[in-house]
């Protein structure tokens, strides 16, 4: 039955170019591809809803020169075939394409007759110069008709007609033999999205500035969907918080939900509505996994035919595997809670045992646990050994996040052993002890009792936080059990070994063995290989440099502190998973070589990393550092004011140079009594408690005790040079107080020589006046003592990162002693802002005050 065409008038505005909203960024890169397009017959553009494929082409039409005729057809979802090539006819006639009466008009709603489509083609190959047509919204229109004729008119129109077609999906058309043939020109959903200078135009037309970390995290968070970038500016101009805003996700979902679920989700039939709804709780989704979740045999081609209709899901290339925009998902499950509560858990769960069964283990980890499955994560995580690379991230899956969750009543040993682990990983030792005793206590009551497995993650973090006297027996039981494991399973595994060796040498370091620990670092950072291992190696280096430090071998420090920052720097290491004990070293160093203001630069920058507070070894270094420049500086009371605080040390090792560290800064105020009683009421240490001793009965007058504390030095093991040359240098005193100035210029040209080799200068400095005349006068060795004296060669490049311009404007309001809120109303900014680029200054110029920034700045001209 014939369909005949509605009466009514046509509507000018499906003829009319769309007016541009307040705002637009006109997108120079991708209007010159259109222009570069409509040389050719046909130009596409599509891509999902709201990423401003319609904006796009209008700003280039009305831009355009209006020499070359134009004719924009916009879609409705009732048009028929007759009513679309009615108003084309229309738009060719009000554009002068077509007198009135020329080639007749559709008579039919249904259809259009072939013979009309073809005086339309032979009337455009005759035309003298180009025509552009824009169809704005084919993938509208229902059926295959207008997309079969308009194939038909393009190939039979002649070099004249260039169409521009914007559509969701690809058009029913032979694409693959046009691009071949280079007939068409594609502008897709990844071109579309906004760049960054897009972006900060866009964000930044309503108000007078936009910090970059704004518009990096808008552009991240929406992947440059035009939409959810428009949306998300008008919902912060509205804001009393814009920059709280653009931090909160879940504000940006808020900002975008009611279009998302207008323009895509509602736009989709029922079942598609489901899975989407469903599978959306996943990150990544496969046709399989999808059938799990749903129950749908035909998972594979609803999503195949979502991500051809550009549903905010797209195909990962190589694979079956579909991904979905962010914010699409996060909308999505908001979505899915409102509807069915308690279903996303069960979601998740189905999940992970879909990746279990087949060896997934990292996302049936992850799923797990964001399904509340906390046993069921947790056993996989130990049986599958993958708490070792908890310990070695970044990066890793899982991590002590996927944990944080976990309530501690979860019961079975592997939820203990887990929570162990993450408590290491934040470096609380005594807490993973804990977790270990209940580890061991809930593994006794196991029926069947715990597999290899269970066994070797017990061994590896009881060795890794054992306590002074056990980690021998630990690192035997690792060593056993790692040699009954398969050779492929320790080749999947290349943390186990480095760690074992780093636990190992912790374990002599704090018995004081100072040798054994450099050498079994040393060894872990041979064995560590690969990117897996890169934070281990990075740690082992900066403990290995502290340990060369304590040991005299300043060279040897400064180099391995040096690759161990270069290491992180190489591999991008975020600051909050960065180790403190590079920047510890090269402050020792420095204060071994007297240059007291890079040792103070050193300890503000590495302060900001979250080990050298959190690691009780490293606090305790950092505290002790800090004590002995307070100490160089002649602030005794502020070195007393350090350790006041500081709880009894629990290896003898540590109480020995906390009792040094308290002598020191008495010795430093001219009270050698005081410096004795601390040394003597300290527990058996290292040899360099025996010299400090006895240069405090020295300088209290004791020659006699002071030198049979010094014999006694020279025979104990394990001497440093900085003990030699404080030996010599005690001898070289008391022969100059015999009166024997010969034998005490030989002894004090002695100490020269071994300190030269490693700039060792403080034992000279700290040694007092006497020093400067055996130096002096006649047969003295002042040319030889010069560089004792000369100041330190500084590195050039203290600051690793120059200043941004938001960073130094931030500084120099510092400079001019405002406030951070007063900073903040001055640039324009928000204090969230504000305190997080004082965050970054402090960093770059390692200060952790205002005051010292601003004059550390100041000293390298950057004020």
């Amino acid at each position: 039955m014939t369909v005949p065409l509605l009466e009514d008038p046509l509507l000018a505005t499906k003829l009319s170019v769309p007016v541009q909203a307040p705002g637009l960024v006109r997108r120079q890169r991708l209007m010159k591809r259109l222009t570069a397009g409509t040389e050719g017959p046909l130009t596409l553009v599509t891509g999902g809803a709201g990423f401003g494929k319609t904006a796009l082409v209008a700003s280039w039409a009305l831009s355009r020169q209006a020499s070359v005729p134009l004719v924009w057809l916009t879609v409705e979802g009732d048009d028929a075939p007759g009513v679309f090539w009615a108003y084309l006819f229309e738009g060719l006639r009000r554009r002068g394409v077509l007198a009135d009466g020329d080639l007749g008009t559709p008579v039919r709603a249904d259809a259009v007759a072939r013979p009309l489509l073809v005086r339309l083609a032979s009337h455009l190959e005759r035309l003298p110069a180009p025509l552009v047509v824009v169809v704005d919204g084919l993938d509208r229109m229902p059926g295959p008709d207008v997309h079969r004729d308009l194939r038909f008119v393009m190939e039979h129109a002649g070099p004249a007609l260039r169409l521009v077609l914007i559509t969701r999906e690809d058009p029913p058309l032979p694409l693959h033999r046009y691009r071949t043939e280079g007939l068409v020109h594609e502008i897709r959903e990844g071109d579309l999205a906004f760049t960054r200078n897009e972006a900060a135009q866009l964000l930044g037309g309503r108000r007078r500035a936009v910090d970059d970390d704004v518009v990096d995290l808008l552009l991240r968070r929406t992947e440059g969907w035009a939409a959810g970038l428009r949306l998300c500016d008008l919902a912060m101009a509205r804001s009393a918080d814009p920059t709280g805003f653009a931090r909160s996700f879940t504000a940006s979902e808020q900002a975008v939900s009611d279009y998302l679920l207008t323009e895509v989700l509602a736009t989709q039939p029922e079942p598609s509505r489901e899975l989407l709804l469903r599978t959306a709780v996943l990150n990544l989704v496969h046709p399989e996994l999808a059938t799990a979740l749903t129950g749908r045999t035909d998972s594979e081609q609803v999503l195949r035919d979502l991500a051809r209709c550009h549903a905010f899901l797209e195909p990962l290339a190589g694979t079956r595997w579909y991904r979905f925009h962010p914010l699409f998902a996060e909308v999505l499950r908001a979505h899915l809670r409102s509807r069915q509560p308690g279903l996303e858990p069960w979601l998740h769960r189905r999940a992970a045992r879909w990746y279990a069964e087949r060896g997934r283990t990292v996302e049936a980890v992850a799923e797990a646990a964001a399904g509340g499955d906390w046993a069921f994560a947790a056993a996989r995580t130990v049986r599958h050994l993958m708490v070792a690379p908890m310990l070695v991230g970044p990066g890793a899956a899982p991590s002590a996040d996927t944990f944080a969750r976990m309530p501690a009543a979860t019961p079975g040993s592997a939820p203990a052993l887990v929570a162990a682990a993450c408590c290491l990983a934040h470096h609380d030792t005594s807490g993973c002890r804990t977790w270990l005793a209940r580890a061991e206590r809930r593994s006794d009551r196991a029926d069947p009792p715990p597999d290899h497995a269970t066994r070797l993650t017990a061994a590896l973090l009881g060795l890794l936080s054992a306590p002074l006297g056990s980690g021998d027996a630990e690192s035997r039981r690792v060593t056993a059990l790692m040699t009954q494991l398969p050779p492929g399973e320790l080749r999947r595994h290349p943390e186990l070994e480095p760690l074992r060796l780093y636990g190992l040498a912790c374990v002599h370091r704090h018995a004081g063995d100072l040798e054994a620990a450099r050498d079994g670092l040393e060894q872990a950072v041979r064995a560590c290989s690969g990117d897996t291992t890169v934070l281990l190696r990075h740690r082992c280096l900066g403990r290995l440099a502290l340990a060369d430090a304590a040991a005299g071998a300043l060279t040897r420090a400064d180099e391995h502190a040096t690759a161990s920052r270069d290491l992180a720097d190489r591999h991008g290491v975020p600051d909050d998973h960065r180790s403190g004990a590079a920047g510890l070293a090269l402050a020792a160093v420095a204060l071994e070589r007297a240059d007291l203001a890079t040792a103070a630069a050193e300890l503000d920058r590495c302060e900001q990393l979250p080990d050298t507070c959190r690691d009780a070894d490293l606090a305790m270094e950092r505290l002790i550092l800090r004590s002995r420049l307070a100490s160089a500086r002649g602030r005794s009371q502020d070195a007393f004011d350090l350790l006041d605080g500081l709880v009894a040390a629990a290896d003898p090792d540590t109480a020995a140079r906390l009792a040094e560290a308290r002598a020191t800064a008495a010795l430093t105020r001219g009270d050698p009594a005081t410096a004795v009683r601390a040394l003597e009421e300290a527990p058996a240490g290292p040899p360099s408690r025996t010299v400090l001793l006895a240069e405090a009965h020295l300088a209290a007058g004791d020659a006699r005790q002071a030198l049979r504390l010094v014999a006694e030095a020279e025979d104990a093991p394990g001497t440093t040079l900085q003990d030699r040359v404080r030996l010599t240098l005690l001898r070289a005193h008391q022969a100059l107080l015999d009166g024997d100035e010969a034998a005490a210029r030989d002894l004090f040209g002695q100490a020269l020589d071994r300190a030269h080799p490693e700039l060792l200068r403080r034992p000279f400095i700290e040694a007092g006046p006497w020093v400067r005349h055996l130096a002096g006068g006649p047969g003295g060795r002042d040319g030889a003592y010069a560089w004792v004296t000369a100041a330190p060669v500084r590195p050039d490049t203290v600051v690793v990162e120059a200043l941004s311009p938001r960073e130094r404007e931030v500084l120099q309001q510092v400079a001019r002693m405002l406030s951070t809120e007063e900073t903040a109303a001055e640039l324009g900014l928000s204090v969230n802002t504000v305190k997080t680029h004082l965050r970054s200054v402090y960093q770059k110029l390692g200060a952790s005050r205002r005051r010292d920034a601003v004059e550390r700045a100041r000293e390298l001209n950057m004020l």
